[in-house]
């Protein structure tokens, strides 16, 4: 659900802020007052290309900022997940997506403040709105959408994760296999190389943190008169001397002794001075067992030179690290015994992909009778929905298309079905696909019908822009009616002309033009119950506002609840 649009610089618009809320909420306004730069800014939020020319004259930068609720699904918060967007713990999600516009072409998108890609942006756009406008290339124009209403009026959706399981288990087999088998062909030279890897790595027996290790045994070797001076002076120092840091501290300890004797608070010190005894003490042998270790050997250091460039030459060769090469070994020595035992593993898994290929098909297959089933039912739903939308003429009809022996071109995570809907709009003509016969205003009233018979239950907005156009108020009270129970279910916003579908509003917002200073802005506020009167009167009488036509306003909203 859309809860907050700010809108600043774009074409007619200095600045707007609008709150919507659930239901229907509806944007009135005389032709040419900005309510379809509105719906387009809106559409910026949906990844759909924005030009610069949008930005309003005299500005340099323009910005377009949505919050949006949306239920949590498994689905997007992968999404979330791997794009890094943080969305907190709430339920529903919160989501900021902010979109800003430089008059140098460079266009920025952001949500949560974190900047991402507008790759991304179209990716979440069909969690988050849905814009239905005469000549707008929308949703029910691309048949993956078909499918999707058609599994929402069936409830297929333990069938669908049921079918998803079943398919993702079928290709991770299938994956592993194609893997074995390139590993198969490329057997000979990989063999060989794979060996060649192994058995060098092996023998030099690399491990974890042994180059730091050398490399401090060398730094001892290169200065071992240096440690030699330094331990032989700390041994005689703390040890050795008759003025030695021993001689002179158990002297000492001697006195305190005594004076512990004639006053208790030396008593406290007992503890403290056996163990800085015990430290000088242990200090005083580890310098004396270092001395008698250092030794210089040419030997030793040549030794640690050369196994310090052999861990350095294969290092490089393997990752730039003991840790990647050491993992390189690892892997090379499975890929080795996959290779090895291919024969023995490809046959098991070719059994394997077999089973779990009758296991996706059974699952697919359960499904496809479920669709076939439903298209039968939702083609009359529709087409008895029709006739109150001027479409009297019309028909309409859900082809499921099932391939009786499927290949794995044919198969994913939704079944093997292609599902597309085909419509006629006059007499005598078949129907065709939807695609190419409906005009953008048969689509969107058909798009209405189609969402309010699926009865989709979805947290995104569904935009409707002048779905009334052309029409008579007859039909403008069915095409208000549908809004309004598709609104049960959804937030529904509509731009409307037309006084019926007005009046059916849960929340009523006025967009208009102001004059100012030599130019010309957009501004938009909500309406309260007399001002409603006004404009839903305005629509019907004109300019020149009757009291007849405030009447008929006010029965309107009355009939309308």
């Amino acid at each position: 659900m859309l809860n907050l649009l700010n809108i600043k610089n774009i074409a007619l618009i200095d600045s707007l802020e609008v709150e919507f809320g659930p239901g229907l909420n509806l944007l009135t306004g005389e032709t040419g007052s900005g309510k379809s730069i509105i719906v387009d800014s809106l559409g910026a939020l949906t990844g759909e290309r924005v030009s610069s020319d949008l930005i309003k004259d005299g500005a340099d930068a323009a910005q377009i900022e949505g919050l949006f609720e949306i239920a949590p699904d498994g689905a997007l918060q992968e999404i979330f997940e791997t794009s890094g967007i943080p969305t907190g713990d709430s339920n529903p999600l919160e989501l900021i997506v902010r979109r800003e516009l430089s008059a140098t072409g460079k266009n920025r998108v952001y949500m949560n403040d974190q900047l991402v890609t507008a790759s991304l942006l179209r990716r979440l756009s069909p969690y988050l709105v849905d814009i239905h406008g005469q000549g707008e290339q929308f949703s029910l124009f691309d048949p993956a959408s078909h499918l999707n209403l058609l599994d929402e009026f069936a409830g297929n959706h333990k069938l669908l994760e049921h079918t998803a399981n079943a398919f993702n288990a079928f290709s991770a087999i299938k994956s592993e296999l194609a893997a074995l088998k390139k590993d198969e062909a490329e057997k000979l030279q990989l063999v060989d190389i794979l060996k060649f890897q192994v058995g060098e790595l092996e023998r030099a027996n690399l491990k974890a943190g042994e180059a730091e290790e050398l490399e401090d045994e060398k730094r001892r070797l290169n200065n071992v008169e240096k440690l030699s001076a330094l331990s032989t002076e700390a041994f005689a120092l703390l040890y050795e001397n008759d003025a030695s840091t021993s001689a002179t501290f158990e002297k000492a300890t001697k006195n305190v002794q005594e004076l512990a004797e004639y006053d208790s608070r030396f008593r406290d010190h007992a503890e403290a001075i056996e163990n800085a005894r015990a430290l000088i003490e242990d200090l005083s042998i580890e310098a004396r067992d270092f001395l008698s270790s250092l030794e210089f050997s040419p030997e030793r250091l040549e030794e640690i030179e050369s196994r310090l460039a052999e861990i350095g030459r294969l290092t490089r060769k393997y990752g730039g690290s003991i840790e990647a090469a050491i993992e390189h070994l690892e892997q090379s020595k499975r890929r080795l015994s996959n290779i090895e035992t291919s024969e023995l593993r490809e046959k098991e898994l070719t059994r394997a992909l077999e089973m779990k290929r009758t296991d996706y098909l059974t699952a697919a297959g359960k499904l496809s009778d479920t669709r076939a089933r439903a298209a039968k039912q939702f083609s009359k739903e529709v087409e008895k929905n029709l006739l109150p939308l001027a479409l009297e003429k019309a028909r309409f009809e859900v082809r499921v298309n099932t391939p009786v022996e499927p290949g794995d071109e044919n198969l994913d995570e939704r079944g093997v079905d292609r599902v597309e809907f085909y419509f006629s709009a006059n007499v005598g003509e078949s129907p065709k696909p939807l695609v190419k016969v409906a005009s953008g205003g048969e689509a969107s009233r058909l798009m209405l019908i189609l969402k309010t018979a699926a009865k989709t239950r979805a947290s995104k907005t569904a935009v409707f822009d002048e779905i009334d156009a052309g029409i008579g108020g007859r039909v403008s009270e069915s095409v208000g009616a549908k809004l309004k129970e598709l609104a049960k279910t959804q937030q529904v916003l509509c731009v409307t002309h037309q006084a019926q579908v007005a009046s059916q509003a849960d929340r009523h917002f006025l967009v208009e033009k102001e004059f100012g200073s030599g130019k010309t802005y957009v501004s938009i506020r909500e309406l309260n119950a007399g001002e409603r009167v006004e404009e839903i009167a305005r629509m019907l009488a004109g300019e020149t506002i009757t009291d007849a036509a405030r009447e008929n306003a006010r029965a309107m909203l009355a009939a309308s609840g």
